[in-house]
């Protein structure tokens, strides 16, 4: 099986085409400063160029659903669903905090947390189940002082909620902070696409995971 993997959901933009049984075939990840809208799709034509794949032969895409930036995510999404009905293709939509958990290959437990600002964060908890790991409870939009006094034990702080908040999280917890290399702390399309292989979704019902309403759903409720 032949995925293209597509994820926009943070400053980092990456795209992949990942075949289950060889492996990678391409990645390309940039950390991109300007509208994911500007350059994703001529991020995709590149990768098909360079690994001189043909885009019709792909079977599946796979998608960051979210949490994470608003707009990047409207955004992947948005051109997940159309190449995926464009091509007739399968889609499957992954959670971006499941993602960032999985960059972490030891047993510890693992908080994966996304920048919300203002000390706030996009954050889940994993277990390390099988192999893989799980998400305890539910995701959650909190404060980081809250995720930080229910920790109990080491835990490992992937995403890049961990690298913003470094500083405050060794101040408050010390050596229960575990931290990955930052290289290895941001979101892989390699990786989304491995999640993917056994996962398929309803072209017609894949939807945004935003864990929290935007600003504008929160300022049109305020009038």
């Amino acid at each position: 099986m032949l995925i293209l993997a597509i994820d926009t959901s943070t400053n980092i933009g990456t795209v992949a085409l990942y075949d289950d049984k060889k492996g990678l075939v391409g990645e390309i990840t940039l950390n991109v400063k300007q509208n994911h809208s500007a350059i994703t799709m001529t991020t995709i034509d590149t990768l098909f160029n360079l690994t001189g794949v043909d885009k019709k032969t792909i079977d599946k895409i796979a998608v960051s659903i979210g949490p994470g930036s608003f707009t990047g995510i409207r955004i992947g999404v948005g051109l997940a669903k159309g190449l995926a009905y464009a091509l007739k293709k399968s889609i499957a939509g992954i959670n971006e905090l499941d993602l960032l958990a999985q960059t972490y290959t030891g047993d510890k437990k693992v908080v994966a947390m996304l920048d919300a600002r203002k000390e706030r964060v996009f954050a889940g908890v994993y277990k390390k189940e099988n192999g893989a790991f799980v998400l305890e409870g539910e995701y959650m939009a909190e404060e980081l002082e809250n995720i930080l006094n229910s920790v109990e034990e080491e835990t490992v702080f992937v995403g890049d909620g961990a690298i913003v908040y470094e500083d405050i999280i060794k101040n408050k917890i010390g050596d229960k902070a575990i931290f990955i290399k930052k290289s290895l702390n941001v979101s892989r399309a390699s990786l989304l696409a491995e999640l993917a292989v056994e996962k398929e979704d309803n072209l017609f019902t894949l939807e945004p995971y935003y864990v929290t309403k935007s600003q504008a759903e929160r300022e049109k409720e305020a009038k």
